[in-house]
């Protein structure tokens, strides 16, 4: 398995204007993942260290503790599965 595999159990499409994608992260490593993407990516806003804005080569996103991320304008899942493998290796 690659990063992307080891660390995320689902991706879902939004639907609407926006497009985005919907990203789960498998609940055995949500914890070293959020570790990971908070290490590299930058923060721009956290409320109660449950939520945090980031954004990572220039793409914006919403992090949760839960183990939740939502990525806003991206192009494709192909383009987002580049940044999550940016940011989980």
């Amino acid at each position: 398995m690659n990063a992307v595999e080891d660390y995320v159990a689902r991706v879902e499409e939004t639907c609407g204007q926006d497009r985005g994608f919907v990203v789960i992260l498998r609940y055995n490593k949500k914890d070293e993942a959020i570790a990971k993407i908070l290490e590299k990516a930058k923060m721009e806003k956290s409320i109660s260290r449950i939520v945090f804005e980031l954004t990572f080569k220039n793409v914006s996103f919403r992090l949760y503790g839960t183990g939740k991320a939502i990525f806003r304008n991206l192009k494709d899942k192909r383009e987002l599965k580049k940044v999550l493998a940016d940011l989980l290796l």
